[in-house]
């Protein structure tokens, strides 16, 4: 065995040894997570006066330090909390995307794990070594509508050489003035980003940002790079396999690539997708128990010792999943049976008031996807994709239409159902047959990347599952993972 070979295996051996002694502390913080968890922001839908009360709460802890550091377009005051007498600077920072709001909610459960009588000495140690700084929510008026873009309508994470928006000015300054040795730039990702090459989703991704275009590596990016290590480790034990790297292609005007380059060891944190989890509370617990075992990581110098020939066996993000995969089906065209597979994205289309949404399906590719995976897949071999039906009676209203049973429907053929009157501003149900207006001619069912996915799988000429707004409803049991029908005028 050469001396670089034992030279690399003493590092790992020292390294996961700082691992393996806090392991503990990152066990007990998943394991109470619950009493920490900040219970008024349960959807990710928050606004800036969600936050507003919890942040004046936080005022009375002496040890808490509150400043308004700047404003938005539309005037929402942009807050930073400090905590900790460390000589090391810690600067976090959420949703400079409006519609990114996972790691928000994350930060006020730490506030609550901060100001809790618990982890007396895993704390006095975070806040004796660091000084936290937490600049939560920097696009409120992103927020407000959730859209990731600010009112000026342009994207802040590419505002650090023009500093054009006021957010962008605001966090340029707080950086500089903190000149802070680590940063937290906290985000979420698509939810259909996966792990390279396999079936599991991205849960959650990192990136040491590049800070020129040949992606050199100095001692600021290198830490960066041996805490994503660390933190990967970390989310491995709950969520193994779910973890991708982000592309590290120097973006010069992205802020990430720039407080690399500024000297502030820059760690991005994107939040992805978990089946069964459409508002990421497994993930936001994930990021809370990851930030704050890196944040003690970073107290007790542990990461040090992790080499950084460890960041790159973090597999990439890929982009290769479907919310529905429909495999081999069997489609009719022009006289002749073809074999599809089918992809499905369940679309979210947000409500007047951007608090809550419903979902508006598409066919987003189809074809081979043999390469593609589902958070739901059918083996469809032996079924064929039939268009659905109109029932007969057009029916006076919507309330009548939920009288009936949707699955005896179903059963038959039946995916639409005609009503006489229709509220306005009313877009979906929440029985799974769609309705349609009086004067609505229904479309010929073809099987078309970006049309809406409602039709009837058959086998030997029987309905067994039906896709309704592209979810998928087993016929026999009942069962699926429904959530809404569409209303078609």
């Amino acid at each position: 065995m050469t001396s670089h070979k034992l030279a690399l295996i003493l590092c790992l051996l020292i390294a996961f040894s700082g691992i393996g002694q806090e392991k503990d502390f990152t066990s007990n913080l998943y394991s109470t997570y619950e009493k920490y968890k900040e219970r008024s922001l349960d959807k990710r839908r928050i606004k800036h006066n969600d936050i507003q009360p919890l942040i004046a709460k936080l005022s009375t802890h002496p040890q808490f330090e509150l400043k308004v550091v700047g404003k938005s377009i539309e005037g929402r005051n942009l807050s930073l909390i400090s905590i900790g007498t460390g000589a090391t600077d810690v600067f976090l920072w959420s949703q400079m995307h409006g519609d990114e709001p996972t790691a928000t909610q994350a930060i006020f459960d730490i506030f609550n794990f901060l100001t809790s009588g618990d982890f007396k000495s895993e704390k006095e140690n975070i806040l004796k070594n660091l000084k936290l700084h937490f600049l939560p929510m920097l696009n409120p008026d992103g927020a407000e509508v959730y859209q990731r873009r600010n009112t000026l309508g342009i994207d802040i994470n590419r505002d650090a050489l023009s500093l054009q928006s006021p957010e962008g000015r605001t966090l340029k300054r707080v950086r500089d003035s903190l000149d802070a040795d680590f940063g937290f730039n906290l985000h979420d990702q698509s939810t259909y980003y996966n792990a390279e090459r396999t079936d599991k989703p991205a849960t959650i991704s990192y990136l040491a940002p590049a800070f020129n275009y040949e992606k050199d590596i100095n001692e600021v990016r290198a830490n960066a790079m041996k805490v994503i290590v660390y933190m990967n480790q970390i989310i491995q034990k709950y969520a193994p396999g779910q973890v991708g790297r982000y592309n590290d292609d120097f973006e010069p005007r992205a802020f990430g690539d720039n407080i690399q380059k500024w000297g502030t060891s820059a760690i991005l944190i994107e939040s992805g997708g978990y089946k069964n989890d459409p508002e990421k509370q497994e993930i936001r617990k994930l990021n809370y128990v990851s930030i704050l075992s890196a944040i003690y990581s970073i107290a007790n110098g542990n990461y040090k010792n992790i080499p950084i020939s460890e960041y790159d066996k973090i597999p990439e993000n890929d982009r290769k999943l479907f919310d529905l995969k429909l495999n081999n089906l069997t489609y009719h065209l022009l006289g002749k049976n073809y074999t599809l597979d089918v992809g499905i994205h369940q679309l979210e289309i947000d409500k007047v008031s951007h608090s809550t949404y419903y979902n508006s399906s598409r066919v987003v590719d189809q074809g081979d996807l043999s390469t593609f995976y589902g958070y739901e897949t059918l083996e469809g071999k032996g079924y064929s994709m039939v268009g659905g039906k109109v029932y007969p009676k057009t029916l006076p209203s919507i309330k009548e239409v939920s009288q009936l049973k949707a699955l005896d429907l179903l059963k038959l053929g039946f995916t639409y159902v005609r009503v006489e009157n229709i509220p306005k501003g009313v877009n979906h149900v929440t029985f799974p047959i769609n309705i349609i207006g009086k004067d609505y001619k229904v479309p010929e069912f073809k099987m078309r990347v970006g049309v809406i996915p409602n039709f009837i799988l058959e086998q030997q000429g029987q309905p067994r599952y039906a896709v309704i707004n592209g979810f998928l409803i087993d016929l026999k049991s009942g069962e699926g993972n429904f959530k809404n029908a569409l209303i078609l005028r």
